[in-house]
């Protein structure tokens, strides 16, 4: 496994499996010495991001996918995905330019799950739609000024999210004619994306989406619960209503009134 630096995240690259011709050689003294030629190797890359830094960081980017898909399950036009590469290099080469976004949806694709990674000149063209990282303290610098330079300048993503989780810092930047401005916060302190048609905002120290008329959107789980709820709620109101009419039929009868001859 080869480790290759690039800029503020380290990234692991792993190299292929098939077998390999080799040619043995008794090396001299003087060829003891570690060989500090890069090597680039060849063929399909794996997605291979730097370890997310704490367990909020993990649990906030599923949070964001899960609760996406849930609302978009009868969708099959966009791939959102977590801490995976994206290779962008105009030469199309996968030894340079490559970033990891935190959490990224692309609009216009397919949901397709099996990708490995997300190699811009084998989709189309397309880069983000929205980008979101997880500010940490090892890439706050870098999430705030050279992605957000990347993004808005070669990505040309509309739209650009950080959140703390910690210290719940959070901004939104949307792309006017070329340049990222601050998207203003409503009432509620929630940032709109047009890309998403959706808002984003904290819930519980959570980042969370909420719909245009400020509703939350929930995980699978909490929607679960909530139908379990309703379903509930309504088979107490049928019984409600069925107890009423018994005493009304009772109230009826105790006037001499026979409520079936009057159906």
């Amino acid at each position: 496994m080869l480790v290759y630096i690039h800029r503020a995240k380290t990234h692991y690259v792993s190299l292929p499996t098939q077998p390999v011709m080799t040619t043995t050689q008794t090396l001299s003294p003087s060829h003891t010495h570690p060989n500090n030629e890069i090597i680039y190797p060849q063929g399909e890359f794996w997605s291979d991001e730097p370890p997310l830094e704490t367990n909020l960081h993990l649990t906030q980017i599923i949070l964001l996918i899960k609760c996406l898909e849930w609302l978009w399950q009868d969708r099959e036009d966009y791939f959102a995905t977590g801490n995976l590469t994206i290779y962008y290099s105009p030469n199309q080469k996968k030894s340079e330019f490559f970033r990891g976004p935190d959490f990224f949806v692309v609009l216009g694709t397919t949901r397709n799950p099996k990708r490995k990674s997300w190699v811009v000149w084998q989709e189309e063209g397309k880069y983000p739609n929205v980008i979101i990282e997880i500010l940490s303290d090892s890439t706050a610098k870098t999430d705030r000024e050279e992605k957000k330079e990347i993004y808005q300048n070669t990505f040309r993503t509309p739209d650009y999210f950080w959140f703390e989780p910690y210290s719940l810092e959070f901004e939104g930047y949307t792309l006017i004619r070329g340049k990222y401005q601050p998207i203003e916060p409503n009432e509620q302190g929630w940032l709109w994306s047009e890309e998403l048609g959706l808002y984003l905002g904290i819930y519980e120290d959570k980042l969370r989406y909420f719909s245009a008329n400020g509703e939350l959107i929930p995980t699978p789980e909490e929607a679960a619960i909530q139908q379990k709820q309703q379903k509930e709620y309504e088979r107490q109101q049928k019984e409600l209503a069925l107890q009423k009419i018994a005493e009304l039929t009772a109230r009826l009868r105790e006037l001499g009134i026979n409520p079936d001859e009057n159906l």
